[in-house]
């Protein structure tokens, strides 16, 4: 793959890696090297007010390297992928306009299908059916949402996690909407070609080590004041819309503020979803065609941004 000519859609640096795996360093290190800017693909770090939980990069790191599709929403809006493929493009636009080189680093792998493979275009959200839905999660519990999924179309079951909610009421919603099951009408997300040609790099962590990462980021999280963060989340429940009510780093310490569970197992329970969340992003990322890129704690922050570049020039050429 090489460079785009003139007219044609801008090329796209795609440095990947699982919560806690240190793209974002790596990324804003990268960016400073080859004079990009970094465009976010992360579902929690469009939302104003959620910096400490979803690990938002700094006033100051985005004053040295700008960062796109950060604060773009209030979290009591509903943010659809179609809105993040919208709000990427015009950032990747106005990136390369400015001489720049867009690099893509984020954690969130529906937002890169959409904006590479492109989007599902099926009906439009029945808020009363997945109000039904979603009151039947909370009453019965996902999984048998996720039971009932496997029956209507077992392929779309296949591909989703068995806790991932609002997917899982996406494609019980199609279903119930058209008859036909949400896989057999989203064949353009299926072997697709992609809509941009780009480079993809991944950041590949020994198991152990990445989850003693994750260990320290959650304390140095709480050390940060996160704990006031996810209160302010809990006290506005009623109002948010369910992306940051359901995002890890919050939800965790809601047992807490209600007197359910003590801080000590709330931290806890944020540890082990956040090593959930991070095998299944891993289990994402490994579907898409990227060079890996193998970590170990003595390899310095220049050691990974060299090869990330390399890794990059080689699908270049």
């Amino acid at each position: 793959m090489g460079e785009s000519s003139a007219g044609a859609k801008p090329f796209l640096r795609i440095l990947l890696g699982p919560t806690a795996s240190g793209k974002e360093s790596a990324a804003v290190a990268c960016a400073k090297m080859i004079g990009g800017e970094i465009v976010s693909v992360d579902s929690m770090k469009i939302y104003r007010t959620l910096d400490i939980g979803t690990a938002k990069a700094s006033e100051k790191i985005r004053a040295d390297v700008p960062h796109h599709c950060l604060d773009i929403a209030d979290p009591e809006e509903n943010f659809s992928v179609g809105r993040y493929v919208e709000e990427a493009e015009k950032a990747i636009v106005s990136v390369v306009a400015r001489g720049k080189v867009p690099i893509l680093s984020g954690g969130t792998a529906l937002y890169y299908k959409g904006l590479l493979e492109g989007l599902f275009d099926g009906p439009s959200a029945d808020a009363d059916l997945r109000e039904e839905f979603n009151r039947r999660a909370e009453t019965e519990g996902v999984e048998k949402l996720y039971a009932e999924l496997a029956e209507v179309d077992p392929q779309a079951a296949e591909k989703i996690h068995p806790n991932d909610l609002r997917r899982i009421v996406r494609a019980l919603e199609v279903a119930k909407l058209t008859g036909q099951p949400i896989s057999s009408q989203q064949t353009q997300w299926v072997g697709a070609e992609y809509r941009y040609p780009c480079a993809l790099a991944a950041l590949d962590w020994p198991r152990e080590v990445l989850y003693a990462r994750i260990e320290k980021r959650v304390d140095l999280m709480m050390a940060e004041g996160l704990l006031e963060e996810a209160r302010q989340v809990y006290e506005k429940r009623d109002y948010l819309s369910r992306t940051p009510l359901q995002a890890v780093g919050y939800k965790e310490f809601f047992s807490y503020f209600s007197g359910e569970t003590d801080l000590a197992e709330a931290v806890e329970l944020l540890k082990k979803n956040t090593r959930n969340l991070a095998k299944s992003q891993m289990t994402w990322f490994r579907k898409f065609p990227c060079e890996w890129i193998a970590m170990d704690e003595k390899m310095n922050l220049t050691e990974v941004v060299e090869k990330s570049i390399a890794a990059w020039s080689r699908q270049l050429q």
